[in-house]
Protein backbone atom coordinates (compact mmCIF):
# COMPACT_ATOMS: atom_id res chain seq x y z
CA UNK A 1 0.00 0.00 0.00
CA UNK A 2 1.01 3.48 -0.87
CA UNK A 3 0.07 6.93 0.02
CA UNK A 4 -1.23 7.45 -3.44
CA UNK A 5 -2.89 4.17 -4.18
CA UNK A 6 -6.10 4.70 -6.71
CA UNK A 7 -3.92 7.41 -8.47
CA UNK A 8 -3.58 6.75 -12.25
CA UNK A 9 -1.92 10.29 -12.89
CA UNK A 10 0.94 11.74 -11.35
CA UNK A 11 1.35 15.06 -12.18
CA UNK A 12 5.21 15.99 -11.11
CA UNK A 13 5.59 19.50 -11.29
CA UNK A 14 8.30 22.45 -9.47
CA UNK A 15 10.32 25.24 -9.38
CA UNK A 16 12.88 25.46 -12.13
CA UNK A 17 16.66 23.73 -10.95
CA UNK A 18 14.32 21.59 -8.34
CA UNK A 19 15.12 17.92 -9.84
CA UNK A 20 11.39 17.52 -11.00
CA UNK A 21 12.22 15.38 -14.04
CA UNK A 22 14.79 13.61 -12.16
CA UNK A 23 11.54 12.94 -9.33
CA UNK A 24 9.34 12.39 -12.24
CA UNK A 25 11.65 9.73 -13.42
CA UNK A 26 12.33 8.16 -10.12
CA UNK A 27 8.30 8.21 -9.57
CA UNK A 28 7.92 6.24 -12.60
CA UNK A 29 10.14 3.63 -11.51
CA UNK A 30 9.04 2.97 -8.31
CA UNK A 31 5.29 2.41 -9.58
CA UNK A 32 6.34 -0.28 -12.03
CA UNK A 33 6.95 -2.89 -9.87
CA UNK A 34 4.62 -6.14 -9.37
CA UNK A 35 4.63 -6.65 -13.18
CA UNK A 36 2.49 -2.95 -13.49
CA UNK A 37 2.85 -1.11 -16.83
CA UNK A 38 3.61 2.91 -16.00
CA UNK A 39 4.10 5.75 -18.79
CA UNK A 40 6.71 8.33 -18.39
CA UNK A 41 5.39 11.36 -20.44
CA UNK A 42 7.22 15.33 -21.14
CA UNK A 43 5.59 18.06 -22.66
CA UNK A 44 7.88 20.70 -22.78
CA UNK A 45 10.15 19.96 -25.86
CA UNK A 46 13.24 19.88 -23.81
CA UNK A 47 13.93 15.65 -23.77
CA UNK A 48 14.90 15.84 -20.56
CA UNK A 49 14.02 11.94 -20.51
CA UNK A 50 16.03 10.76 -22.99
CA UNK A 51 19.21 12.86 -21.29
CA UNK A 52 17.80 11.33 -18.22
CA UNK A 53 18.39 7.32 -19.35
CA UNK A 54 20.63 8.39 -21.96
CA UNK A 55 18.85 6.76 -24.82
CA UNK A 56 18.43 8.26 -28.21
CA UNK A 57 16.19 11.27 -28.55
CA UNK A 58 11.98 9.91 -28.58
CA UNK A 59 9.93 10.29 -31.14
CA UNK A 60 6.41 11.03 -30.70
CA UNK A 61 5.23 7.88 -29.91
CA UNK A 62 5.22 5.12 -26.83
CA UNK A 63 8.79 3.61 -26.36
CA UNK A 64 9.64 0.78 -23.63
CA UNK A 65 12.19 2.14 -21.36
CA UNK A 66 13.43 0.09 -19.02
CA UNK A 67 12.47 -2.11 -16.40
CA UNK A 68 10.73 -0.78 -13.26
CA UNK A 69 12.25 -1.08 -9.82
CA UNK A 70 11.83 -4.54 -8.12
CA UNK A 71 9.43 -5.40 -5.18
CA UNK A 72 10.23 -7.27 -2.60
CA UNK A 73 9.63 -10.57 -4.84
CA UNK A 74 11.41 -9.02 -7.43
CA UNK A 75 8.43 -8.32 -9.63
CA UNK A 76 9.10 -6.07 -12.05
CA UNK A 77 7.36 -3.62 -14.16
CA UNK A 78 8.22 -1.89 -17.62
CA UNK A 79 8.40 1.98 -17.62
CA UNK A 80 7.53 3.32 -20.93
CA UNK A 81 8.09 6.39 -22.42
CA UNK A 82 6.32 9.62 -24.45
CA UNK A 83 7.43 12.94 -25.48
CA UNK A 84 4.42 14.99 -26.38
CA UNK A 85 5.23 17.20 -28.85
CA UNK A 86 1.49 20.09 -29.65
CA UNK A 87 2.24 19.95 -33.32
CA UNK A 88 2.27 16.32 -33.67
CA UNK A 89 -0.72 16.39 -31.34
CA UNK A 90 -3.17 18.58 -33.28
CA UNK A 91 -2.21 16.40 -36.92
CA UNK A 92 -3.63 13.31 -34.61
CA UNK A 93 -6.44 15.04 -33.18
CA UNK A 94 -7.63 16.69 -36.94
CA UNK A 95 -6.79 12.77 -38.16
CA UNK A 96 -8.64 11.56 -35.54
CA UNK A 97 -11.92 13.93 -35.16
CA UNK A 98 -12.07 15.41 -38.47
CA UNK A 99 -10.48 12.29 -40.69
CA UNK A 100 -7.94 14.76 -42.09
CA UNK A 101 -5.23 12.58 -42.34
CA UNK A 102 -3.21 13.46 -45.55
CA UNK A 103 -5.51 17.15 -45.46
CA UNK A 104 -4.01 17.25 -41.68
CA UNK A 105 0.17 16.81 -42.91
CA UNK A 106 -0.60 19.40 -45.78
CA UNK A 107 -1.72 21.88 -43.02
CA UNK A 108 1.72 21.68 -41.55
CA UNK A 109 3.37 22.39 -44.33
CA UNK A 110 2.39 25.70 -44.26
CA UNK A 111 2.73 26.36 -40.90
CA UNK A 112 -0.76 26.39 -39.63
CA UNK A 113 -0.28 23.93 -36.83
CA UNK A 114 2.32 26.15 -35.56
CA UNK A 115 0.47 29.27 -36.17
CA UNK A 116 -2.47 27.74 -34.25
CA UNK A 117 -0.47 26.39 -31.12
CA UNK A 118 1.27 29.99 -31.18
CA UNK A 119 -1.49 32.27 -31.13
CA UNK A 120 -3.60 30.25 -28.74
CA UNK A 121 -1.92 28.78 -26.16
CA UNK A 122 -4.85 27.17 -24.30
CA UNK A 123 -5.69 25.24 -27.71
CA UNK A 124 -1.48 24.26 -27.56
CA UNK A 125 -2.38 22.96 -23.61
CA UNK A 126 -5.53 21.00 -24.85
CA UNK A 127 -3.78 19.28 -26.95
CA UNK A 128 -0.30 18.24 -24.92
CA UNK A 129 -3.34 17.40 -21.95
CA UNK A 130 -5.38 15.35 -24.11
CA UNK A 131 -2.45 13.34 -24.97
CA UNK A 132 -1.93 12.46 -21.37
CA UNK A 133 -5.84 12.03 -21.10
CA UNK A 134 -5.86 9.56 -23.92
CA UNK A 135 -3.03 7.36 -21.91
CA UNK A 136 -4.73 7.60 -19.23
CA UNK A 137 -8.41 6.87 -20.48
CA UNK A 138 -7.66 3.97 -23.18
CA UNK A 139 -10.96 3.49 -25.05
CA UNK A 140 -11.98 2.25 -28.75
CA UNK A 141 -9.85 4.16 -30.17
CA UNK A 142 -7.02 2.84 -28.99
CA UNK A 143 -7.34 -1.06 -29.93
CA UNK A 144 -4.33 -2.89 -29.27
CA UNK A 145 -2.72 -0.01 -26.87
CA UNK A 146 -0.89 -0.52 -23.75
CA UNK A 147 -3.23 -0.25 -21.00
CA UNK A 148 -1.32 1.78 -18.22
CA UNK A 149 -1.25 1.27 -14.27
CA UNK A 150 0.20 4.97 -13.89
CA UNK A 151 0.70 7.82 -15.76
CA UNK A 152 3.48 9.81 -14.37
CA UNK A 153 3.87 13.21 -16.25
CA UNK A 154 6.91 15.90 -15.78
CA UNK A 155 4.93 18.68 -16.26
CA UNK A 156 5.70 22.64 -16.93
CA UNK A 157 7.09 24.57 -13.76
CA UNK A 158 5.29 25.66 -10.71
CA UNK A 159 4.01 28.75 -11.94
CA UNK A 160 2.20 27.30 -14.74
CA UNK A 161 0.98 24.34 -13.78
CA UNK A 162 -2.42 25.66 -12.77
CA UNK A 163 -2.95 26.92 -15.92
CA UNK A 164 -1.56 24.02 -17.78
CA UNK A 165 -4.16 21.79 -16.04
CA UNK A 166 -7.40 23.78 -15.75
CA UNK A 167 -8.11 24.08 -19.76
CA UNK A 168 -11.80 24.41 -19.78
CA UNK A 169 -11.01 27.78 -17.80
CA UNK A 170 -8.37 28.64 -20.11
CA UNK A 171 -10.32 27.72 -23.21
CA UNK A 172 -13.26 30.02 -22.00
CA UNK A 173 -12.54 32.77 -23.87
CA UNK A 174 -11.74 31.12 -27.17
CA UNK A 175 -14.52 28.09 -27.51
CA UNK A 176 -17.30 28.68 -25.77
CA UNK A 177 -18.63 25.21 -27.75
CA UNK A 178 -17.46 22.57 -30.20
CA UNK A 179 -15.40 19.35 -29.65
CA UNK A 180 -12.31 21.10 -28.69
CA UNK A 181 -14.36 22.60 -25.84
CA UNK A 182 -15.99 19.11 -25.12
CA UNK A 183 -12.63 17.64 -24.77
CA UNK A 184 -11.38 19.88 -22.46
CA UNK A 185 -14.75 19.66 -20.19
CA UNK A 186 -13.88 15.84 -20.28
CA UNK A 187 -10.58 16.34 -19.23
CA UNK A 188 -11.23 18.18 -16.59
CA UNK A 189 -13.48 15.00 -15.03
CA UNK A 190 -9.97 13.35 -14.93
CA UNK A 191 -7.81 16.51 -13.17
CA UNK A 192 -10.27 17.28 -11.04
CA UNK A 193 -10.82 13.52 -9.79
CA UNK A 194 -9.21 11.88 -7.05
CA UNK A 195 -7.54 9.50 -9.67
CA UNK A 196 -5.26 12.39 -10.37
CA UNK A 197 -2.20 13.80 -7.94
CA UNK A 198 -0.54 17.23 -8.62
CA UNK A 199 3.04 16.44 -6.90
CA UNK A 200 4.94 19.80 -6.08
CA UNK A 201 9.39 19.38 -6.06
CA UNK A 202 11.12 21.17 -3.86
CA UNK A 203 14.54 22.39 -2.02
CA UNK A 204 14.80 24.15 1.44
CA UNK A 205 15.39 27.28 -0.17
CA UNK A 206 12.90 29.89 0.75
CA UNK A 207 12.06 31.14 -2.77
CA UNK A 208 11.18 27.17 -3.81
CA UNK A 209 9.54 26.51 -0.86
CA UNK A 210 7.58 29.74 -1.35
CA UNK A 211 6.47 29.25 -4.92
CA UNK A 212 5.61 25.46 -3.83
CA UNK A 213 3.18 27.22 -0.99
CA UNK A 214 1.55 29.57 -4.26
CA UNK A 215 1.28 26.85 -6.51
CA UNK A 216 -1.04 24.49 -3.77
CA UNK A 217 -3.13 27.75 -2.79
CA UNK A 218 -3.63 28.16 -7.32
CA UNK A 219 -4.14 24.18 -7.62
CA UNK A 220 -6.62 24.78 -4.41
CA UNK A 221 -8.36 27.43 -5.39
CA UNK A 222 -8.74 25.51 -9.08
CA UNK A 223 -10.14 22.72 -7.56
CA UNK A 224 -6.91 20.12 -8.75
CA UNK A 225 -5.76 17.38 -6.26
CA UNK A 226 -2.81 18.19 -4.35
CA UNK A 227 -0.90 15.53 -4.11
CA UNK A 228 2.88 14.98 -2.07
CA UNK A 229 5.74 17.90 -1.64
CA UNK A 230 8.62 16.11 -2.62
CA UNK A 231 12.01 17.71 -1.10
CA UNK A 232 14.87 17.29 -3.36
CA UNK A 233 18.68 17.68 -2.86
CA UNK A 234 18.80 17.29 1.24
CA UNK A 235 21.71 17.71 2.68
CA UNK A 236 23.33 15.23 5.18
CA UNK A 237 22.50 15.61 8.84
CA UNK A 238 25.02 14.13 10.40
CA UNK A 239 25.03 16.48 12.74
CA UNK A 240 22.75 18.18 15.25
CA UNK A 241 21.46 21.63 15.71
CA UNK A 242 23.34 22.03 18.96
CA UNK A 243 26.79 20.68 17.48
CA UNK A 244 26.58 22.90 14.90
CA UNK A 245 25.56 26.31 16.57
CA UNK A 246 28.99 27.19 17.60
CA UNK A 247 30.84 26.69 14.17
CA UNK A 248 27.45 29.17 13.04
CA UNK A 249 28.44 31.56 15.65
CA UNK A 250 32.15 31.66 15.27
CA UNK A 251 33.05 29.39 18.77
CA UNK A 252 34.69 26.62 17.66
CA UNK A 253 38.13 25.74 19.85
CA UNK A 254 40.75 26.91 17.04
CA UNK A 255 43.51 25.14 19.55
CA UNK A 256 41.44 21.58 20.11
CA UNK A 257 41.00 21.93 16.00
CA UNK A 258 45.01 22.22 15.46
CA UNK A 259 45.99 19.21 17.91
CA UNK A 260 43.19 17.24 16.65
CA UNK A 261 45.04 17.87 12.91
CA UNK A 262 48.30 17.66 14.37
CA UNK A 263 47.42 13.86 15.48
CA UNK A 264 46.61 12.77 12.30
CA UNK A 265 49.96 13.45 10.94
CA UNK A 266 48.56 16.39 8.65
CA UNK A 267 50.54 19.43 8.22
CA UNK A 268 48.63 22.12 9.98
CA UNK A 269 49.02 26.13 8.96
CA UNK A 270 46.42 29.27 9.69
CA UNK A 271 45.02 28.92 6.22
CA UNK A 272 44.01 25.46 6.78
CA UNK A 273 42.40 25.57 10.03
CA UNK A 274 40.52 28.96 8.50
CA UNK A 275 39.60 27.13 5.69
CA UNK A 276 38.13 24.86 7.77
CA UNK A 277 36.42 27.13 10.21
CA UNK A 278 34.67 29.21 7.29
CA UNK A 279 33.74 25.85 5.69
CA UNK A 280 32.12 24.65 9.03
CA UNK A 281 30.06 28.24 9.86
CA UNK A 282 28.62 27.89 5.74
CA UNK A 283 27.74 24.25 6.15
CA UNK A 284 25.91 25.59 10.03
CA UNK A 285 24.56 28.83 8.22
CA UNK A 286 23.21 26.71 5.31
CA UNK A 287 21.55 23.74 7.82
CA UNK A 288 19.63 26.47 9.82
CA UNK A 289 18.04 27.81 6.67
CA UNK A 290 17.31 24.21 5.54
CA UNK A 291 15.55 23.49 9.34
CA UNK A 292 13.96 26.96 9.12
CA UNK A 293 12.44 25.64 5.25
CA UNK A 294 11.51 22.44 6.36
CA UNK A 295 9.17 23.85 8.88
CA UNK A 296 7.82 25.70 6.75
CA UNK A 297 7.04 22.54 4.48
CA UNK A 298 5.89 20.97 7.08
CA UNK A 299 2.90 23.88 7.77
CA UNK A 300 1.86 23.05 4.02
CA UNK A 301 -0.53 19.87 5.08
CA UNK A 302 0.66 17.51 2.56
CA UNK A 303 2.37 14.53 2.85
CA UNK A 304 6.24 15.15 2.65
CA UNK A 305 8.78 12.91 0.69
CA UNK A 306 13.07 13.58 1.48
CA UNK A 307 15.32 12.83 -1.44
CA UNK A 308 19.58 13.54 -0.86
CA UNK A 309 22.02 15.35 -2.70
CA UNK A 310 23.42 12.56 -4.95
CA UNK A 311 27.41 13.31 -4.75
CA UNK A 312 28.13 11.14 -7.42
CA UNK A 313 25.34 13.02 -9.96
CA UNK A 314 22.05 11.62 -11.39
CA UNK A 315 22.55 8.46 -13.74
CA UNK A 316 20.50 5.72 -13.91
CA UNK A 317 21.91 4.10 -10.73
CA UNK A 318 20.87 7.15 -8.82
CA UNK A 319 17.40 7.32 -10.07
CA UNK A 320 16.90 3.71 -8.71
CA UNK A 321 18.45 4.47 -5.84
CA UNK A 322 16.14 7.49 -5.75
CA UNK A 323 12.82 5.58 -6.71
CA UNK A 324 13.91 3.40 -3.69
CA UNK A 325 13.93 5.54 -0.98
CA UNK A 326 10.61 7.29 -2.47
CA UNK A 327 8.59 3.12 -2.87
CA UNK A 328 10.17 3.07 1.23
CA UNK A 329 8.67 6.49 2.43
CA UNK A 330 5.41 5.72 1.18
CA UNK A 331 4.83 7.31 -2.23
CA UNK A 332 4.89 4.64 -4.21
Amino acid sequence: MSDWDGVRLHVVSGKGGTGKSTVASALALALAGRGRNVLLCEVEGRQGIARMFDVEPLPYSEQRLTTGLPDADGGRGVVHALHIDAEAALLEYLSMYYRLGRAGRALDRFGVTEFATTIAPGVRDVLLTGKVYEAVERNSRNKGAIRYDAVVLDAPPTGRITQFLNVSNELAGLAKVGPIKAQADTMMTLFRSPRTAVHLVTVLEEMPVQETADGIAELRAARLPVGGVIVNQVRPQDLSADALAPARAGTLDRARIESDLTSTGLKVTPGLVDGLLAEAADHAERRALEDSQRALVAELGQPTYELPRLPGGIDLGGLYELAGMLRAQGMA
